[in-house]
Protein backbone atom coordinates (compact mmCIF):
# COMPACT_ATOMS: atom_id res chain seq x y z
CA UNK A 1 0.00 0.00 0.00
CA UNK A 2 1.73 3.53 -1.22
CA UNK A 3 1.25 6.15 1.25
CA UNK A 4 -1.76 8.89 -0.03
CA UNK A 5 0.31 11.89 0.81
CA UNK A 6 3.13 10.37 -1.29
CA UNK A 7 0.60 9.38 -4.25
CA UNK A 8 -0.63 13.32 -4.34
CA UNK A 9 2.71 14.20 -5.26
CA UNK A 10 1.97 12.51 -8.61
CA UNK A 11 6.21 11.88 -9.46
CA UNK A 12 7.15 9.73 -12.16
CA UNK A 13 9.04 6.32 -11.29
CA UNK A 14 12.34 7.90 -12.83
CA UNK A 15 12.37 10.73 -10.20
CA UNK A 16 15.32 11.07 -8.40
CA UNK A 17 15.52 11.17 -4.24
CA UNK A 18 16.39 14.90 -4.39
CA UNK A 19 13.04 15.33 -6.91
CA UNK A 20 10.55 14.18 -4.69
CA UNK A 21 12.28 15.71 -1.33
CA UNK A 22 11.81 19.13 -3.65
CA UNK A 23 8.05 17.84 -4.26
CA UNK A 24 7.16 16.83 -0.83
CA UNK A 25 8.64 20.48 0.37
CA UNK A 26 6.51 22.21 -2.39
CA UNK A 27 3.63 20.01 -1.26
CA UNK A 28 3.19 21.77 2.38
CA UNK A 29 1.31 24.94 2.28
CA UNK A 30 4.08 27.68 3.35
CA UNK A 31 2.22 28.50 6.35
CA UNK A 32 2.71 24.98 7.49
CA UNK A 33 5.92 24.99 7.08
CA UNK A 34 6.56 28.17 8.86
CA UNK A 35 4.67 26.64 12.24
CA UNK A 36 8.00 25.21 14.80
CA UNK A 37 5.82 23.29 17.02
CA UNK A 38 5.08 21.06 13.42
CA UNK A 39 9.12 20.68 12.83
CA UNK A 40 8.75 16.70 14.13
CA UNK A 41 6.25 15.82 12.04
CA UNK A 42 7.59 17.70 8.99
CA UNK A 43 10.93 16.12 9.45
CA UNK A 44 9.47 12.58 9.35
CA UNK A 45 7.19 13.70 6.12
CA UNK A 46 10.42 14.89 4.48
CA UNK A 47 12.17 11.34 5.52
CA UNK A 48 9.16 8.89 4.47
CA UNK A 49 8.76 10.65 1.09
CA UNK A 50 12.23 9.29 -0.61
CA UNK A 51 11.80 6.12 1.71
CA UNK A 52 7.94 5.68 -0.26
CA UNK A 53 9.15 6.52 -3.55
CA UNK A 54 12.09 4.00 -3.30
CA UNK A 55 9.77 1.71 -2.53
CA UNK A 56 7.54 1.81 -5.34
CA UNK A 57 10.50 2.16 -7.71
CA UNK A 58 11.75 -1.47 -5.92
CA UNK A 59 8.20 -2.64 -6.53
CA UNK A 60 8.22 -1.66 -10.19
CA UNK A 61 4.56 0.05 -9.84
CA UNK A 62 3.34 2.08 -12.64
CA UNK A 63 3.11 5.82 -12.40
CA UNK A 64 -0.20 7.37 -10.72
CA UNK A 65 -2.49 9.32 -11.95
Amino acid sequence: MTDPAYLRLRLPLTASPFTVLRAAVRALHPDTRAVRSFRTARKRFYRQMPCAHAARQAAGDPPSG
